[in-house]
């Protein structure tokens, strides 16, 4: 049976917890590393301050941080950020192994792409695009991506590793066979999300308290960041518009558009909107037990959006704009949730008047049915069954 590993551009607080389920469950499983910036703590450009995340993240798994030659060394460099040569020596020297290789905009990736397959590994690319979003994109940097990825890389990979149903057409569209298709779901860790939900629920009244909230009032939560492509202006002005009575909005985050938001609020004379600033992990959900209902209006940019998994383990009717992937996967119209076109703030007022004054979503389906499926059990069942190939 051969190991698996995952080589990553840092450790990332939605993976590691992987790791470690992936060895309990009894799957042999490490982590190639191309930067240590999350565990020493750095600035995350996007959030505007120095994150570094407080759940453990190194731990349950091996793991193995490389030498970065580049002469910008970071992830958020670009291309030529990650040039980690010893990854490269590793994979004429390790064992033969399926390596998972997230995405393909880092030299150190790209190298391992094209070489892992021809020294005996077996190698799983695993990448987030979404067939709708790039349908919509158009010129030739497009066409030169998926002219590489068509002819160079995917005939070079044994499989791709698809995280919902629209990355799976996006594969498909590019000619990748069935056969070479395994569904390794974008999941968190639900079994803690699930026991923080069951931990936190005597506590609700006490953390709206501390919030300044009236225990009665409804909240519509925000978790991201503060940037154009998450859109949470849009979020903001339906707020105002909807204009629903005793309702909270909290926009749980940070990000460049803060001075946008202040002004949007200031100028409205809103006064129930409350901006977290930066919330770490250990601290999210507290705001995801209190909350009435979930929003994400992302566009263009969010593949996926694991803010929504996580929503879904503390029981909680979700409004998503259209585009993300989990849009396609995760939510029923007018049962779990309700999908409304990205960018309409009228339909997304509407969505929001639906669910928490009108009482419109049917409920049927209980979020367990989606997180049993979105769960680290099912992508750990599914690379074991290529790891004795």
């Amino acid at each position: 049976m051969k190991d698996v590993i995952f080589l990553n551009s840092h450790p990332i607080q939605y993976f590691a917890p992987l790791y470690k389920f992936m060895n309990e469950y009894g799957v042999k499983t490490s982590a190639w590393y191309c930067s240590d910036e999350s565990i020493r703590g750095a600035l995350d450009k996007q959030f505007g301050v120095d994150v570094k995340w407080d759940i453990p993240l190194l731990e349950g798994y091996n793991y193995k941080f490389f030498k970065n030659y580049s002469w910008k060394p970071s992830q958020g460099a670009g291309f030529l950020g990650l040039i980690n040569l010893g990854v490269i020596k590793q994979l004429f020297s390790s064992p033969k192994s399926v390596i998972v290789v997230h995405g393909w905009n880092y030299f150190t990736h790209l190298s391992v792409l094209l070489l892992g397959k021809i020294l005996g590994h077996t190698i799983c690319l695993r990448c987030e695009m979404p067939l709708n979003q790039e349908m919509l994109k158009t010129g030739l940097k497009q066409k030169l991506k998926n002219f590489g990825l068509k002819y160079l890389i995917l005939p070079r990979v044994n499989y791709c590793l698809y995280i919902g149903t629209q990355n799976k057409n996006f594969y498909k569209y590019l000619g990748v066979k069935e056969s070479r298709l395994i569904f390794c779901p974008y999941s968190v860790d639900n079994k803690r999300f699930t026991s923080e939900r069951i931990n936190l629920e005597p506590r609700k009244s006490i953390i709206k308290q501390s919030l300044g909230i009236p225990i009665s009032d409804k909240i519509i939560l925000y978790s991201g960041k503060y940037l154009q492509k998450k859109r949470p202006m849009d979020l903001l002005a339906a707020f105002h518009k909807v204009n629903i009575p005793n309702s909270w909005l909290i926009l749980l985050g940070e990000g460049e558009l803060r001075n946008e938001i202040e002004s949007y609020v200031s100028n409205n004379h809103l006064k129930n909107v409350i901006l977290t600033g930066f919330i770490n992990q250990s601290k999210v959900s507290e705001f995801y037990s209190i909350c009435d209902v979930f929003v994400m209006c992302s566009e263009i940019g969010e593949t996926w959006g694991l803010s929504v998994n996580e929503a879904m383990n503390f029981n909680v009717p979700i409004i998503l704009s259209d585009l993300p992937g989990s849009a396609t996967d995760l939510i029923i119209d007018n049962d779990n949730g309700c999908i409304f076109k990205t960018g309409d703030i009228s339909q997304l007022s509407q969505k929001l008047e639906d669910v928490l004054l009108n009482n419109k979503l049917s409920k049927k389906t209980a979020p367990s049915v989606f997180l049993e499926q979105y769960s680290y059990k099912t992508i750990a069942d599914n690379l074991k069954s290529i790891t004795i190939n």
